[in-house]
């Protein structure tokens, strides 16, 4: 049996490259390790690339929420103080913040991309991924609001 070591890449289609690229970089703050016409692919700054956006076909069928597919993507920053500024530069321009969550184990930001792809982003609050886990498996613990105003 195959034993994954870690999920590698994104890829993700998208109505408009341009701005979804616009939207990844300048809000989100993903690099551009290489751009083309009709795909980019970004970086978190470590590998070749961590998130692609593909051009879709003009007749692709629109995403909507709840449908079978991608529910959300994570990406994780360093700590809670980079969730923040994260959580004020959405609100800075105009990006609908769909939840934050203090899952125990971390503290996470829900929003949507502009085709409407759910994004987390989120912070680990154990160095330990045991004690992380530990956490995670608590069968009393229920999410709470996170709160970063």
């Amino acid at each position: 049996m195959v034993k994954p070591k870690q999920v590698g890449h994104l890829v993700i289609n998208v109505t408009d490259v341009a701005a979804s690229t616009k939207f990844y970089t300048e809000v989100l703050g993903f690099q551009i390790a290489v751009q083309r016409p009709t795909a980019t692919f970004l970086t978190c700054g470590d590998i070749h690339h961590d998130l692609a956006l593909f051009q879709a076909a003009d007749d692709a069928a629109p995403m909507r929420k709840g449908n079978v597919g991608l529910n959300h993507f994570a990406v994780q920053v360093d700590d809670f103080d980079s969730l923040r500024d994260l959580y004020h530069t959405l609100k800075d321009n105009g990006v609908a913040v769909d939840r934050t969550t203090d899952h125990g184990m971390t503290g996470s930001v829900y929003f949507e991309d502009p085709d409407g792809n759910g994004i987390e982003f989120y912070y680990d609050k154990f160095n330990n991924p045991a004690d992380g886990l530990a956490e995670m498996r608590r069968s009393d613990r229920e999410n709470t609001v996170l709160v970063l105003d």
